[in-house]
């Protein structure tokens, strides 16, 4: 089984440490979750790990092949293997369902066949059952711009899977989701990490999410790690240390908005 190593892992804009000398190392099969405020730099560190973006210094391997080498094809095959899933959905809206699922497949292809949207039918299957999953099938023909928000990421989490990939990364997956689909999220893509044994890391800016779906949470702050461990270590009187009195009052009031448990939607 695959292991991810972070070693002395950092991100400069200017005189910005966006990512700090991040050191961490994420077994096979493991439900990860990064909490932080705003500009912690969690997404970053995700960005770091898919390679959207290098690394001022420090190194990123997987299965002992250091990812921050990695050029070209090389490394188009490592976006593959590791899905990004946005806040944003990143779906065209004016293909239909099943056609955006088909995407992930497009590392698979060639410049002519991918433009040109030809897929196999063994392809297509593989995107009704990711879709299946999701529970998604009724809307595989309907226009994707057309969705609920919920409904738009539950694709984006298909288009992950039809990748075949090795490890997902989910950067702020529910962040703009009422608490209904944000349970329908977060318990596909824990289905996903207990069914598939795929390794998930997840950016959440709730705790109480991170506490019930992530057996290990880290917490960053200014682009640092300041905690690493199982979930229930992480104790208010830790996130208090860590953020102190107004962190953890911040963390408690994006819980009481937006936890998946709760009963008011907010703005999808």
């Amino acid at each position: 089984m695959a292991a991810l190593n972070i070693s002395g892992l950092s991100k400069h804009f200017g005189t910005t440490k966006a990512v700090d000398s991040a050191t961490l190392e994420i077994e096979a099969g493991q439900f990860v979750g990064v909490i932080g405020r705003s500009g912690a730099g969690k997404s970053t560190l995700l960005r770091l790990i898919n390679r959207l973006i290098d690394p001022t210094e420090g190194s990123v391997s997987f299965d002992g092949v250091d990812i921050t080498k990695l050029k070209g094809k090389a490394l188009r095959q490592w976006r593959r293997d590791c899905a990004m899933i946005f806040q944003q959905f990143n779906l065209v809206d004016r293909l239909d369902v099943i056609t955006n699922v088909l995407i992930g497949r497009v590392a698979e292809h060639s410049i002519l066949s991918s433009t040109a949207m030809r897929f196999s039918d063994a392809e297509r299957a593989m995107a009704a059952k990711a879709l299946d999953r999701l529970d998604m099938v009724p809307f595989a023909l309907q226009r994707a711009g057309t969705l609920s928000g919920g409904q738009q990421q539950r694709v984006a989490i298909a288009r992950a899977l039809v990748q075949n990939p090795r490890i997902m990364l989910a950067d702020e997956p529910i962040a703009s989701l009422d608490p209904g689909n944000a349970t329908r999220v977060m318990e596909a893509l824990r289905t996903i990490n207990e069914e598939d044994k795929l390794t998930v890391l997840v950016n959440l800016h709730t705790l109480d999410t991170a506490r019930e779906y992530c057996g290990r949470i880290i917490a960053m702050r200014q682009g640092q790690v300041m905690f690493d461990g199982p979930a229930h270590e992480l104790t208010d009187a830790v996130v208090r240390d860590i953020y102190g009195a107004d962190g953890l009052e911040d963390f408690n009031e994006a819980v009481t908005s937006t936890s998946v448990k709760g009963q008011e939607p907010v703005a999808a």
